[in-house]
Order: C-alpha cells, then sequence, then structure tokens
C-alpha cells in the first residue's frame, strides 16, 4: 500500500449552462477521477444549472496525477449521456501547500493561475490562504460539448503532522 500523504477535498459546488441532453433539460452529475480513485456526486433531476454543493475527498500519494472530471445526463432505459468533461492539474495548488504559511494573513492569494491552452479554466483561478487552509478555487469549462462550467474548490487536509511532500 503506497503512503499517503494527505487528502484533497473536491467541492463540487455547481453546473452552469449544462447542455440539454434530454427534451428541455438533463438530470446531470459529476464523476472525478484520480488515478485509481473514481468519486461521483448525486444526480441532480431536471435542470442545467445544478447546485450539488457535495464534498468528495480523494486520498493523495501521488501529487503529480490530474483530476479528471465527467458529466453526465442520468438516463432510465438508456445508458448515461455524457455532458462534457474537463481536467486540471493540482501541481501549482501542491506547491502552496508545500510552503510555510503559518502567520500569514487569512484570506491573502498565494498564487494565481492564468486559464491557457493547457487547462481547462474558464477564468483565473485563486489559490489562497483561509483560516489555516490552502484552498483553491476553479471554474472549468467543459471539453467535447456545446456549452457548459462546473465550479469547484480544492482543499488540502493534513493526515499527519509530517506532510511529508
Amino acid at each position: 500500500m503506497e503512503r499517503v500523504i494527505g487528502l484533497l477535498r473536491v467541492r463540487v459546488i455547481k453546473g452552469v449552462n449544462l447542455a440539454v441532453r434530454d427534451i428541455r433539460s438533463s438530470d446531470p452529475y459529476v464523476v472525478l477521477t484520480m488515478g485509481k480513485q473514481k468519486l461521483k456526486t448525486r444526480v441532480i433531476e431536471k435542470n442545467v444549472n445544478p447546485v450539488w454543493n457535495e464534498e468528495l475527498t480523494f486520498s493523495i500519494s501521488h501529487p503529480i496525477l490530474p483530476v479528471k472530471l465527467n458529466v453526465y445526463d442520468k438516463d432510465i432505459f438508456s445508458r448515461d449521456d455524457k455532458m462534457g468533461d474537463a481536467e486540471f492539474e493540482i501541481e501549482s495548488f501542491m506547491e502552496s501547500v508545500r510552503l510555510n504559511l503559518e502567520g500569514v494573513r487569512s484570506g491573502t492569494v498565494i498564487r494565481k493561475v492564468a486559464p491557457c491552452r493547457q487547462n481547462c479554466l474558464a477564468e483565473e483561478s485563486l489559490i489562497r490562504w483561509v483560516d489555516g487552509k490552502v484552498i483553491q478555487d476553479l471554474c472549468l469549462r467543459l471539453r467535447n460539448v456545446e456549452c457548459g462550467e462546473v465550479e469547484l474548490q480544492l482543499e488540502w487536509i493534513n493526515v499527519s503532522r509530517s506532510m511529508g511532500i
């Protein structure tokens, strides 16, 4: 078994202007994958602007793996329809976690990550120090679909004092 260095809590906040896959709406849910770990939100029925506000937690042993996000429309009698995908790296986030931030004022911006061709960011993403925790807000533009964004928040949770990162 690999040594866990910490936990990455991903708060799946909401979807914005997701694609319609049923007659007038969709029944979306999100699947997050990191390495062999796979986590899923609940289904929000008949809503292309769903609010999940769910926390999903990955155990981290390899902080270089990307997180893959897929949005699906839940169907009862057929295979679930894909509603887009996105991917994000956590390297900048992990670099911020490694900093000694004790004594830094809550709310301080540690780093800004700009949208570019290599990421799915819809807008600039801020990594902040809030109440003794490293937090990153992300707005991801979905790929392979006509429209849609998903808003997330990352939070690092130490599993030991050593932080072995």
